[in-house]
């Protein structure tokens, strides 16, 4: 689905029971590294910093296209088995969904055709590759198998974009304007990062939909601490709370130190440190335009 819920494809996958693999047998390295949003908030800027535009590509279905070394069979799925031989099991040849070293056999299939291609990649991070032509530059920052690149010239994004077409089947999906959870939009006075659909779902699933809105994530008197004789709640939902919020942060900076606050308390919360964490929520509901800008 896209930021508006509307779905955009539907798909139907093969799909092993990577949870039966064994260690030393089906596989080896499962590791694969995937870019973080400081890296992605960084390109972002870097995009604004230069003038040029971000745009986003989509490989499909990327982990089919990883080479597994180990050998490896599986079942034949419910209601498709062979007439002719329905006690049979399929043998790999390469990756499939659902194995444990399904991504990592994926990004070292894509790292090594952009290497092979002309690219370098980051020192730091390894998830973004960098192609340098006399003053120009493309980057490209890989995220599993979501893919957005920008260059200083036009011309290097067409070449790019043939070059992974005639590889890969991609979906190009022109300028980028959602991309894991952040809705952007490339201005000329900037770059608009926001993640109003973020929580919109954030409030529907903690049921904080008809809730009142807050004009500050925080009051300025609260003073929160253990709370020892205070009511129990379920740690497992005020730890969804807090670790959902953390990621909000890559947009809203503002409520880092509320979020932070709450967050110490995730081993034994109480009722107030929920209503810590409401309010917050509260107050999301009320700003939910807010985002970051990038000026160019």
């Amino acid at each position: 689905m896209d930021e508006n819920d509307i779905i955009v494809r539907n798909k139907a996958r093969l799909v092993a029971q990577g949870f039966n693999q064994e260690e030393g047998i089906n596989y080896e390295e499962t590791f694969a590294p995937i870019a973080r949003l400081e890296a992605i908030r960084m390109l972002f800027a870097f995009a604004c910093f230069k003038y040029f535009i971000l745009y986003q590509m989509d490989v499909k279905s990327a982990f089919l296209n990883g080479f597994i070394n180990e050998e490896v069979y599986v079942e034949q799925p419910p209601d498709f088995q062979s007439f002719n031989f329905p006690n049979h099991v399929f043998k790999l040849k390469k990756a499939l969904y659902g194995l444990k070293q399904a991504p990592r056999a994926w990004y070292e299939r894509l790292s090594k055709f952009l290497l092979k291609k002309g690219f370098k990649m980051g020192k730091i991070d390894t998830t973004l590759f960098i192609k340098t032509k006399e003053n120009d530059m493309l980057l490209v920052q890989i995220y599993v198998d979501d893919i957005i690149f920008g260059a200083t010239n036009v011309s290097l994004c067409e070449e790019f974009s043939k070059c992974m077409h005639s590889e890969f089947k991609m979906s190009m999906m022109g300028e980028l304007n959602f991309f894991l959870g952040l809705q952007i939009k490339q201005l000329k006075e900037g770059t608009f990062i926001n993640q109003a659909k973020y929580i919109r779902d954030l409030l529907k699933r903690f049921n904080m939909e008809e809730a009142k809105t807050m004009k500050s994530p925080m009051s300025s008197s609260i003073k929160l601490d253990k709370d020892e004789k205070g009511k129990s709640i379920d740690s497992t939902m005020y730890r969804g709370m807090i670790g959902s919020l953390l990621y909000l942060t890559a947009s809203r900076p503002n409520i880092m130190y509320g979020v932070c606050l709450c967050a110490r308390f995730q081993s034994c919360p109480k009722e107030s440190h929920l209503s810590a964490v409401k309010r917050i929520l509260r107050y999301l509901k009320g700003t939910m335009d807010i985002g970051l800008l990038s000026r160019t």
